[in-house]
């Protein structure tokens, strides 16, 4: 990795600037340097990786991942298969059970990897559980092209008329059960409460009201990549991937800069193509008078979604839960029943901070003994709060736990919180703590930052004031364009695919310049 530019005078010209080095700006330079371009990433932070950082936020010896730790988007990202992460050494842990759910009464739902044992261990739901993941279970590979894709093209696997037609059937299928499980109807196939509290957990993974289309169409999405690929976590941290990334970045030639917090857009060097894994709010800050007004005025109303105060703690053991199986959960939602958790996320989403916040759990010991030493585990934990919150939640994420596990304050052997408010000053590219850097809707999904073809791609205004240095165009490739948040590269992906196109006039899809880049890598090992 490379310092800080020594100032304008050192400007050498490239053919690609990235500027953020989070999973989305590096997958976007690993494909353009697989093209043979010259690529140079430049990082405010210290460390390359964004959210996708590992570090010891507790005690020495105990590794706690930043921001993203459980992948079950990023195992199916068809970017990460063509990398193959294996060549790297980076090794993806499966925890037996993917995700669960406590329930009081020292009961709870648990989404085993087998869609069979899932079912069998909710009771009188476990028929409905299979019918409603079932066919998307079957699937799954539809599934993630289409939840994957730019959603402006339509995927099919494969690209054939029958490929084509078995994509429209699963989009069918997965748009009419969000239908149902986003509305008042969401309770009807269900018997018990064990069940909706399981799914309507991985729903509030949007931090907004869970009974909506884009909430349940996230949920269904997660649990169905519960049954068919896992819930996993990276040895050691994902960390590892970032280094993954930027080791193949260098190997191809380029350049990553650390420490360089851009704050103009002329501050870098010259370049035939300027991607910018940063929010709509960095665009704003980095381009000023240059973006077109109507353009500045649509980023300008661009909505933030909820945030999250994250608490991570250092323990002298495993988490007592009362309830048979969560000790082989990798990551548990807290929140109660699917009606507590429904008032928890509406009292955020109306800015106010939940008395009973739903809480996201992760104990990657349960498959990862290299998190923390000796005996010991780190906890990784989020709790949702109102987008900027300041507030500590410490001690109401410790209340959480503590009810689904009495004991759990007794193994706290040190805690460290990091607020909403806090999370966007560490990151410009989570506002206000919105890790989902913007509100999860169905037309901001589709529409994000810009209502456009091409979302990312912002034309700069060159005439007037002080134009040199200025590129023709920028291309937004983070977590606020297609096709949304969660650590899979195919944003990156997305716009380095169009970069190839317009600026470069190179139609060869980035996954295949990459699987060939990657071969000598193979092979060498």
């Amino acid at each position: 990795m490379s310092t800080p530019p020594s100032g304008s005078g050192g400007r050498t010209e490239v053919d690609v600037v990235v500027v953020g080095s989070g999973p989305n700006g590096l997958s976007a330079a690993v494909c353009l340097a697989s093209a043979g371009l010259s690529v140079e990433v430049h990082e405010a932070a210290e460390g390359a990786g964004g959210g996708a950082r590992t570090l010891e936020m507790t005690l020495p010896g105990f590794r706690h991942d930043h921001c993203s730790i459980a992948h079950p988007a990023g195992a199916a990202s068809a970017f990460f298969r063509a990398f193959d992460l294996a060549a790297s050494g980076v090794e993806w842990l499966q925890p037996e059970v993917p995700f669960a759910h406590p329930l009081d009464g020292g009961r709870a739902g648990l989404a085993h990897r087998d869609l069979g044992a899932t079912a069998d261990g909710l009771g009188a739901d476990g028929r409905a559980w299979r019918s409603l993941l079932g066919p998307l279970v079957e699937h799954i590979e539809e599934v993630v092209s289409l939840t994957q894709s730019d959603l402006r093209t339509f995927p099919a696997v494969p690209r054939t008329a029958s490929g084509v037609a078995a994509t429209a059937r699963t989009a069918v299928r997965l748009g009419l059960r969000a239908v149902e499980q986003g509305s008042p109807l969401w309770d009807a196939r269900f018997r018990s409460d064990a069940a909706p509290a399981l799914l309507t957990g991985a729903s509030a993974h949007n931090i907004a009201d869970p009974r909506t289309l884009a909430s349940a169409g996230a949920g269904l999405y997660l649990a169905a990549m519960a049954h068919a690929g896992g819930w996993p976590v990276v040895r050691g941290g994902t960390q590892a991937l970032t280094d993954a990334l930027v080791a193949e970045v260098e190997r191809l030639g380029g350049r990553v800069v650390l420490g360089h917090r851009v704050s103009d857009l002329r501050e870098l060097p010259r370049a035939r193509a300027v991607l910018l894994d940063v929010a709509p709010s960095g665009l704003l800050a980095m381009a000023g008078d240059a973006l077109p007004a109507p353009v500045a005025a649509v980023l300008r109303r661009y909505r933030y979604g909820g945030a999250v105060c994250k608490v991570d703690f250092a323990l002298s053991g495993p988490v007592p839960w009362t309830a048979p199986g969560l000790d082989r959960a990798g990551t548990l939602h807290l929140g109660g029943t699917r009606a507590q958790v429904l008032a928890s996320e509406r009292e955020v989403a109306a800015g106010r901070h939940s008395p009973n916040p739903f809480t996201i759990v992760v104990q990657p010991g349960v498959v990862d003994p290299t998190r923390a030493p000796g005996g010991a585990q780190t906890l990784w934990t989020y709790a949702h709060v109102p987008h900027g919150s300041r507030r500590d939640l410490a001690e109401e994420v410790t209340a959480q736990v503590e009810r689904f596990a009495p004991g759990f304050r007794d193994l706290v052997l040190h805690t460290t919180t990091t607020t909403a408010s806090r999370i966007g000053e560490q990151n410009a590219s989570m506002p206000g703590g919105d890790i989902a850097a913007g509100a999860v809707t169905p037309w901001q999904l589709a529409m994000r930052p810009l209502p456009a073809w091409d979302p990312g791609r912002v034309r700069l205004r060159r005439s007037g004031g002080d134009a040199s240095g200025l590129p023709e165009e920028v291309h937004l490739c983070g977590a606020a364009t297609p096709p949304g948040p969660a650590v899979t590269g195919m944003n990156g992906v997305h716009a380095a695919r169009r970069v190839l196109r317009q600026r470069f006039g190179t139609t060869t899809d980035p996954l295949e310049l990459v699987r060939r880049a990657r071969a000598g890598v193979v092979a060498a090992a």
